[in-house]
């Protein structure tokens, strides 16, 4: 199978723009029923799913907020444009995280040493599981967008509703254990579970906004199919100063290319154009600047990749 081709801005917009809609209505909709069945019931499993389900619509909206904002163009305050953006809307939702699942794991433990028989377990049970649906659904919409398109913002709130799931699930297990045994305890242990299943999704969200707002490199892979088709054209001698990250839905790309040195400058500029196509045939979304270096001049190259001589294979790092 194909890998799927991937979108250029206008559709990188386009989608994020979507998806984060969805997403704010999903959490809407799943927070209403929660906190209505949650009312009758006093099931602690469903509270953490309510508490869970009242955040992520902070988080959704904020995020939809996030990606409209990274998606504007550059201005005059903000020459490198917005993306940005979605790396707060990701913190934001960390932080979130965090504060639900220390209290949903306050209550849980108050539970546990204090059990109390929740009421109305068939309707709770119905109402997760109907937020188990939807949370799939829309994990399935996310994951396809993102093997597309580049969003921080996106894959924050794919990440906050992939914890959902694992929290659906064990809401439903904990509310089905004490409906079946009448022991309480399984229903605030599930509480338990769910928030340190939060605690860890959390964790790995800040990870990654961390990574963004510090412009790590783009992983090995990626920098790699840059340099390939930079170096495509044979008159092309060496790649160094490869410099990569990420920005909102966009991603910067910079290098030096080593030439022969008895090029004209016209004729290094349509080079370097060509290599440029190249690199966003392949990242539409980038911004790639390449700057011509004469071969031979430099004599230190730091992360480069040089054309291998006859009878190797591939580029190689120069020392």
């Amino acid at each position: 199978m194909n890998a799927p081709q991937p979108a250029s801005l206008a559709d990188t917009r386009r989608l994020t723009f979507a998806v984060t809609g969805v997403s704010v209505a999903t959490a809407l909709v799943l927070t209403v029923l929660k906190l209505a069945v949650w009312a009758s019931g006093g099931s602690v499993a469903l509270l953490a799913s309510l508490a869970d389900s009242g955040l992520d619509v902070v988080a959704a909206l904020a995020t939809f907020v996030a990606v409209r904002v990274a998606a504007a163009p550059p201005d005059e305050e903000h020459r490198f444009g917005h993306g940005k953006a979605e790396a707060f809307s990701s913190l934001l939702q960390a932080g979130l995280v965090f504060a639900s699942a220390a209290l949903v794991g306050q209550e849980a433990v108050h539970r546990l040493l204090h059990p109390a028989a929740p009421r109305h377990e068939a309707e709770a049970l119905l109402v997760m599981l109907v937020s188990l649906l939807a949370t799939v659904a829309l994990v399935t919409a996310q994951s396809w967008i993102l093997n597309r398109a580049r969003s921080v913002a996106v894959s924050g709130d794919r990440a906050h509703y992939l914890a959902d799931l694992a929290s659906n699930l064990a809401a439903i297990l904990g509310i089905g254990l004490a409906a079946l045994t009448r022991d309480p305890r399984f229903d605030a242990a599930a509480g338990v579970v769910v928030s340190l299943w939060l605690l860890w999704g959390a964790v790995k969200v800040f990870r990654e906004a961390g990574d963004h707002l510090m412009d790590r490199e783009l992983d090995a892979v990626e920098r790699q199919a840059i340099v390939d088709s930079v170096m495509a054209d044979p008159q092309i001698l060496g790649v160094h100063d490869l410099r990569t990250h990420a920005s909102g839905p966009g991603v910067r790309v910079q290098m030096h290319v080593e030439l022969a040195a008895d090029l004209s400058l016209m004729a290094a500029h349509f080079i370097v154009d060509a290599a440029e196509a190249r690199v966003l045939a392949a990242f539409p979304t980038a911004d790639v600047i390449i700057h011509p270096d004469p071969a031979g001049v430099v004599e230190a190259v730091a992360f480069g990749y040089e054309r291998p001589s006859a009878g190797a294979s591939g580029p190689s790092a120069a020392a």
